[in-house]
């Protein structure tokens, strides 16, 4: 024990000891550290990371001594490391855990120090100081460290998600983080920086948005960004006027399989925050629908829970948050529960009519839809596929085409979807039955004048073993009856004071277990209007729109009626009118109408009695404008200048021009439009290159919209307007044009232009000078061409001189004997039928030649 008490002192001397010569070591702190701040080493680390320092021990005359080892940090009192042969390492505070001596045979020096899990407080200055504690302090010992610890952003000061306001107020917006480099922070409003204004500014290197005397159109997200070397972090707060609560995470569809679990979000903020949260389907509470009252709970943050789901929960549930100001706001998502199909009803007794077609229904339900239902017939699978009589409709019913007693017996179906099945329906006694039959039956046509009455008579009898059959009259499009005027006395269906609305075709329905039965009667109310004409429909050119139609009830057989059509353009108010000529025509053309433009056409009839109804509406689209043909004039030329001048971007030379006529053969002066419809992309990579025989032109197609490419044209200039190259269109699959002269050198600019059906788009122009020596080219070829010309010209001028001479001769020969035979027949008292007498021209007169050389 003595022994042990003798160690605890030594260890406790030795460590007063150590202070002491620390103390010592402190006060001579430059002149033991070999290195200054000017000398140090510059560390940069990331926030996590861990360095090492690297710190040389240089012992005197190279031997082993014991030393102390110390790190300390600009700016603590404290050593945040110190080392000592046999003696506990002693940690700074909040250095705990972090710092250690690196190991002897690491590469590093031996009073090297691994700091870990670096934070940003560690940034600084470090200094490592040896000291040895028999020997005098050597300046060799000892090194400054400068750590700079890098970090991303990190927020310390945000707005909350969402500020309430009131318009007119103002609002500041505070952003503030940390970070090395210190982060730069920049603001955006919905998807656009923030710039400033006269009530919008950005203040304190940019963590303070303030917006002054708001407006509606302040009303938005705004989004704060933090940002440096390492990284970026966003904020975004929604600004909105104080009042209603909003909805911040609404429902969405989902799909259930039944007994399955759903929960459906409705998560809303307001100010005041008092929000009361609504759930509904079909416009009732669901808490009020009795199949739901008791598996749906709507927890305290608004969302719904249904569990289980039922294959009847399937629809549109509607979430409503309040706070009591404003109207409610709302959002909805469906609900889809799948669930294998199953039978829903089965009677047990179905009927078929002997002799006619008939149907044995299978009540399914299925969702997802039903795929197929499998039938038995007396305990035997029914194959209908197999019998031509039997066909499975879509709904999985048997139809019957043509019902015998065979098909009498008991009957089951079995449906099936994606998810299988529920089972079977029970067992379907099938019965065939003779159907009930007309004993009277209305007349095909009763004709009435207006204000009249006309009774319909009508009955039905029952087959044996059969109910007897209800008596019911129907109009054939569905219309009531008319009311207060109609009255059924057993089969019979009278109609007093007729209208013209009750002109029609009626039906009388006999109707029991076995089968349903009709017949038909028209009804015609003459003495009225006549009824709208029906099956409009049209054709259209650039100008003009057919129509065509048939035509309505004229009002009786000593009625004619005529026609007008009544059209517009969509959006107008007042309708235009044009009758049709001639009459009682149901054809005709109308013209002077604007290119590609929707217009709104109605056809009315009218006889002696007045107007009657008008058809339904139609639409119809005049087709657009093509490009006016270019032509040289080989007549007058129409007034060009009643057209306005074409857009600085149309391509088309107006110069010549050859106009369309209408139907009535008038000329035409259409409006000129710039291109309606969607583009194409503009041609790429325009290039010309010279060959052999002239120069070729090439391009890409587009990048965007190229199907909607139809063909292609060159533009090219020199100094004045753009030009046509090409005389024919070129196709759209076609990228290269040869042009087999241009002149030598000037400079010709050339685009090429993609035409769709109803626009165009211009590629980039390019510049080509052309070479001077294709100029040189030219000239000799063309002094060449002259002179073969000339050689021709003289040579051709020789024969046309013998030619004309000889015409002399024969021409001077013919006048004579005409002159011969005039003066004979005058000196005789004749005269030549047809002629006057004329005084006699010299022969010399007549012969000029006709051609001189």
């Amino acid at each position: 024990m003595g022994l042990r008490l003798d160690q605890r002192l030594f260890s406790k001397v030795t460590v007063v000891f150590a202070a002491l010569v620390l103390s010592l070591f402190n006060r001579v702190l430059v002149s033991t550290t070999g290195s200054t701040f000017n000398d140090a080493v510059h560390i940069t680390a990331i926030v996590g990371e861990s360095v090492v320092f690297n710190c040389q021990v240089e012992f005197p005359a190279e031997h082993p001594v014991p030393y102390v080892l110390q790190w300390e940090k600009k700016g603590l009192d404290i050593p945040i490391f110190i080392w000592y042969d046999n003696y506990p390492t002693h940690s700074g505070s909040g250095y705990e855990g972090r710092v250690a001596r690196v190991s002897q045979d690491s590469p590093y020096g031996l009073a090297s120090l691994n700091l870990t899990n670096i934070q940003e407080s560690d940034q600084g200055w470090y200094a490592c100081k040896v000291v040895f504690l028999n020997r005098s302090p050597t300046n060799k010992n000892g090194t400054w460290f400068h750590l700079d610890v890098h970090a991303p952003p990190k927020f310390v000061t945000i707005p909350g998600e969402v500020q309430y306001i009131n318009v007119g107020d103002s609002i500041i917006l505070n952003c503030q983080a940390v970070g090395t480099p210190t982060p730069e922070i920049v603001w955006f409003k919905d998807a656009t920086d923030v710039q400033p204004t006269t009530t919008v500014g950005i203040f304190n290197d940019g963590t303070e948005l303030r917006i002054s005397n708001i407006r509606t159109e302040d009303i938005g997200d705004y989004t704060c960004i933090a940002r440096n070397g390492e990284g970026q972090i966003s904020h975004t707060a929604r600004v909105l006027i104080a009042g209603g609560a909003v909805i911040m995470s609404p429902p969405t569809n989902q799909t259930k399989l039944e007994g399955e679990k759903v929960e459906f979000t409705c998560g809303a903020k307001a100010m005041p925050g008092n929000v009361t949260v609504r759930w509904s389907r079909d416009g009732a509470f669901v808490k009020s629908i009795a199949s739901l009252e008791t598996r749906v709970t709507i927890k305290k943050d608004g969302s719904m829970v249904i569990n289980p789901v039922s294959a009847d929960d399937s629809g549109q549930y509607l979430c409503e948050v309040s706070n009591g100001i404003g109207d409610p706001q709302s959002a909805s998502a469906y609900l889809n529960v799948e669930y294998p199909a199953k039978v829903t009803f089965t009677p047990t007794v179905q009927y078929l009519p002997f002799r006619l077609a008939g149907v044995v229904q299978c009540y399914i339900k299925a969702n997802p839809p039903l795929q197929y239902v499998t039938w038995t017939k007396d305990k035997r699978l029914l194959e209908p596929y197999q019998q031509k009589d039997i066909v499975i409709m879509n709904n999985g019913s048997l139809l019957f085409t043509r019902v015998n007693q065979n098909h009498q017996g008991r009957y089951t179906c079995t449906p099936y979807n994606a998810q299988g099945t529920q089972g079977s329906s029970g067992q379907m006694e099938v019965l065939v039955r003779k159907p009930p039959t007309f004993t009277v039956e209305p007349e095909n046509m009763y004709q009435r004048k207006i204000s009249e009455s006309v009774e319909m008579h009508c009955d039905a009898q029952e087959a044996e073993g059969t109910q007897k059959p209800k008596i019911q009259w129907q109009r054939r499009d569905g219309a009531p009856l008319p009311k207060g005027r109609h009255s059924i006395h057993g089969g019979n269906i009278t109609i007093e004071n007729l209208r013209k609305t009750d002109f029609g075709y009626y039906h009388c329905v006999a109707s029991n277990e076995v089968a349903t039965i009709v017949t038909t009667t028209h009804l015609v109310v003459e003495g009225t209007q006549p009824h709208a004409p029906y099956n409009v429909s049209a054709n259209a050119s650039e100008t003009t729109v057919t129509l065509q139609w048939l035509p309505g009830y004229s009002g009786g057989p000593d009625y004619k009626q005529d026609y007008t059509i009544w059209y517009k353009e969509p959006g107008m108010a007042d309708w235009s009118t044009i009758p049709v000529t001639p009459s009682g025509s149901t054809q005709v053309t109308i013209n002077r109408l604007t290119p590609d433009t929707t217009y709104e056409f109605q056809v009315v009839g009218k006889n002696a009695l007045g107007d009657g109804m008008l058809s339904k509406v139609i639409s119809i689209k005049t087709l657009a404008a093509v490009p006016l043909t270019v032509a040289k004039k080989t007549s007058p030329a129409p007034p060009v200048t009643e057209l306005p001048p074409p857009p600085s971007d149309d391509v088309v030379d107006y110069s010549d021009l050859i106009l369309p006529t209408e139907s009535s053969g008038a000329t035409l002066y259409p409006p000129v439009f710039r291109p309606k419809g969607p583009k194409p992309g503009p041609p790429r990579n325009v290039s010309i290159a010279e060959v052999k025989n002239g120069f070729v032109i090439s391009w890409q197609a587009p990048l965007e919209r190229a199907h909607l490419v139809r063909y292609y044209v060159i533009n090219y200039k020199t100094d004045g307007i753009w030009r046509t190259l090409n005389k024919a269109q070129i196709r759209a699959e076609d990228t290269r044009y040869l042009v087999k002269s241009l002149v030598g050198g000037r400079t010709y600019y050339f685009r090429v232009v993609a035409y769709s059906l109803k626009s165009f788009e211009n590629s980039e122009e390019i510049k080509f000078p052309v070479p001077a020596r294709v100029k040189h080219k030219a000239i000799t070829a063309g002094v060449v061409g002259g002179l073969l010309f000339f050689i021709v010209a003289i040579i051709l001028s020789v024969c046309a001189v013998k030619i004309c001479n000889k015409r002399k001769r024969r021409k001077h020969e013919k006048a004579y004997n005409m002159v011969a035979c005039r003066i004979t027949d005058a000196r005789n008292g004749g005269q030549i039928p047809g002629t006057s007498q004329v005084p006699l021209k010299k022969i010399t007169d007549l012969d000029q030649p006709e051609y001189q050389v």
